[in-house]
């Protein structure tokens, strides 16, 4: 008797058919940009640890005291975990800076939770490079389409945002029991108790986005986390509810309200590709702070100096003020660099003052450059209002408009309707390389990082062995 049409199981047959069919061309040599970009974040955030009390190096002392059989890579470093292991490390690693990429309208971050899970399963069972790229495929898929059938037209944005749920660790942790599982080479009816066993496993709450705390960095890593144990368990015969995400206690209900677009979830799978929409970070900062990034750059390129500035004026979509605005004391006097990453004053001033890499880079983001007596009185001139544009065109692009009053009274305005990087102004090859280099770079020789580039990019034609790809990210 086949297995009930509930809305996991469609899921999990589109996952296995990423796997046992071709992948379209364009879905490929997207996946392996994104293994790179996650594959840079993760060497950056090694080499930015902030001691024995960051999230980080918290993470490896945990996993570290676990022991096991070392089967997997922990990306920067030469240690070898069990899969699971490797998979919270590396998660957390990917997050650790919040540089990963973005999918919109849903607002979540899926390459952060998926490709740690899927490198740490592809490893440990040694599976092939084009299996490795299917799972991550279906993996990122699953994690956006779960996103996106949270997303709201009434509220103009993500119900799990709303309700102050992590949306990125929630739908990641089932996007990772996606392609772990496809990995341990379950059928489609495991599959989907491998994705109904994660269901019980995602979490996630966001407010150490406005008010501090260092949790929010392993949300990736434990997703990848789940995911991977999640399949296993279903390798091992563990079951899931079939109704899981549709039920009268399921996942929507539970999350949601019992309020989701099922068009959004299931439609045109494997024609429409939602991670084709995924948008990568120039700046290591939270999204909602891009536009207003590009808006500072933008004004300083024309000639505005600091000394002029009187007052600033950051118009933003209504929703993102809660993450980038308020409380105000706390945005205009963040209390560590991370935080500084959500804080609307603080990236502008420093966009003003001119920053690196892209336009603004990881050192801007040091925390002996937030406690800056001038960036802190720039900051507070800025104040941080809704834009009735920008909350227009969101989610589907990160608007903003800055408005600088200076000394002489004049009013100079920028306005950008889609961050650099977003859907109306992606970034170039060229950038997605240069951001790769910057990154990795910070960990390893730039021969290395060369040869590293040089490994993952040959993914895309079959010529690369993810293999050799991690044996090049160890330190």
């Amino acid at each position: 008797m086949s297995a009930p049409r509930t809305h996991v199981r469609e899921l999990a047959d589109f996952a296995t058919a990423c796997r046992d069919e071709p992948l379209p061309c364009e879905v490929t040599e997207d996946v392996v940009h994104r293994i790179l970009d996650t594959l840079g974040n993760c060497l950056a955030g090694r080499a930015a640890s902030e001691g024995e009390r960051a999230p980080d190096a918290a993470v490896l002392r945990v996993v570290g005291g676990w022991g096991g059989r070392p089967e997997a890579t922990v990306i920067g470093s030469g240690e070898r975990l069990p899969a699971p292991s490797a998979a919270l490390a590396n998660g957390t690693f990917a997050h650790l800076l919040d540089f990963d990429d973005t999918h919109l309208p849903s607002v979540l971050h899926p390459t952060a939770n998926v490709v740690p899970a899927a490198l740490a399963v592809a490893e440990a069972v040694g599976a092939s490079t084009p299996r490795l790229l299917a799972a991550t495929a279906a993996g990122v898929e699953v994690t956006n389409r779960l996103g996106m059938a949270s997303y709201s037209t009434a509220l103009g944005n993500s119900v799990f945002f709303e309700k102050g749920l992590h949306a990125t660790s929630i739908c990641g942790a089932l996007g990772a029991a996606t392609a772990a599982g496809l990995l341990y080479g379950l059928d489609a009816d495991a599959l989907a108790s491998a994705l109904g066993i994660a269901a019980s496993m995602g979490a996630g709450v966001i407010e150490a986005n406005r008010t501090g705390g260092t949790v929010k960095r392993i949300h990736c890593g434990w997703a990848a986390h789940s995911g991977v144990v999640a399949a296993a368990l279903a390798h091992a015969g563990v079951t899931g509810p079939p109704t899981v995400l549709e039920g009268r206690f399921g996942f929507f209900r539970a999350y949601l309200d019992g309020g989701y677009d099922a068009a959004a979830l299931l439609g045109d799978l494997g024609t429409r590709w939602e991670l084709l929409r995924t948008v990568y970070k120039p700046y290591p900062s939270n999204h909602f702070t891009h536009p207003a990034i590009d808006c500072a750059l933008a004004l300083r390129a024309r000639g505005l100096a600091v000394e002029q500035v009187e007052s600033v004026e950051l118009g933003v979509a209504e929703p993102v003020l809660r993450t980038i605005a308020e409380p105000r004391e706390n945005k205009i006097r963040p209390d560590s660099g991370y935080h500084a990453k959500f804080s609307g004053p603080y990236t502008v001033a420093r966009a003003l003052l001119g920053g690196g890499g892209l336009g603004l880079h990881l050192d801007d983001f040091a925390d002996d450059r937030v406690a800056d007596p001038r960036l802190r009185e720039l900051a507070a001139r800025v104040d941080v209002v809704a834009d009735q544009r920008a909350t227009s065109l969101f989610p589907n692009s990160f608007a903003a408009v800055l408005r600088v009053t200076t000394r002489d009274g004049d009013v100079l305005e920028h306005r950008v309707d889609s961050s650099l990087g977003g859907p109306g102004n992606p970034l170039s090859r060229r950038e997605l390389l240069e951001k790769f280099r910057l990154n990795a770079v910070r960990a390893l020789p730039r021969a290395r990082v060369d040869a590293l580039l040089e490994s993952v990019v040959a993914m895309a034609d079959g010529r690369g062995d993810f293999g050799e790809v991690l044996k090049l990210t160890r330190v």
